[in-house]
């Protein structure tokens, strides 16, 4: 998996919890799915649950993860339960270039708040960015979003680097995100939800308008 940036702005749904809303998310053309394996979220799922390598290969598999041990994330990946890892802790340059030697897809997430923030996040060497809302606790899953500007300037700085944007997007405000930074990707959890890991439908409908419409 690669991550090329073109007109078109992706979709990926975070936090699914099973395989009932999984291939439906496909069904529908979403194009990223997120398992989560931190343990303390609350859109946690135990990968024991081995479903996930029945899933098309052809759909970003995106695994979730937080100042967990590499090895763990690799074998997933190996499992193929997983064709991409993301990186949602304090990982450094170290843990990336991990990923990055065995030739696995890797997105380094930073919590927004602040431009040293966004200086931080220019740092990374990883195949794409995902700026989130500053949640040093429960790193990400907050709804709540942060200052688009901040993002604008990442970008600006950075054109040829794959910007996912996160925190806080809806069905509401999808369309002027997509405006405002015409971003890589879309990551949406509790935007699209019924409850902490149940999607709701319609609300993933809206958001796939909005990019198709959009991009």
């Amino acid at each position: 998996m690669t991550f090329i940036i073109s007109q078109q702005t992706h979709l990926k749904i975070c936090g699914v919890t099973n395989r009932a809303d999984a291939e439906r998310l496909i069904e529908m053309g979403v194009h990223a799915l997120g398992f989560n394996f931190w343990p303390p979220s609350k859109r946690y799922l135990n990968p024991q649950n081995r479903w996930m390598n029945e899933l098309s290969e052809k759909i970003w598999k995106v695994g979730v993860f937080v100042n967990q041990e590499k090895e763990f994330a690799r074998s997933l990946f190996d499992e193929g339960m997983i064709n991409v890892v993301q990186l949602h802790g304090d990982e450094e340059d170290e843990t990336i270039d991990f990923f990055l030697r065995l030739e696995i897809p890797v997105i380094k997430a930073q919590g927004v708040k602040t431009l040293k923030d966004i200086n931080k996040a220019e740092s990374f060497r990883s195949d794409a960015i995902l700026l989130d809302t500053h949640a040093p606790v429960v790193f990400g899953g907050t709804g709540q979003s942060f200052d688009w500007s901040l993002a604008q300037t990442f970008q600006q700085r950075n054109p040829s680097i794959p910007l996912i944007l996160a925190g806080g997007i809806t069905p509401e405000n999808a369309k002027e995100a997509i405006q405002t930074l015409h971003p890589f990707m879309l990551d949406v959890a509790s935007g699209a939800e019924i409850s902490p890991g149940i999607k709701d439908f319609p609300k993933v409908e809206k958001l796939l308008a909005a990019c198709n419409k959009l991009s």
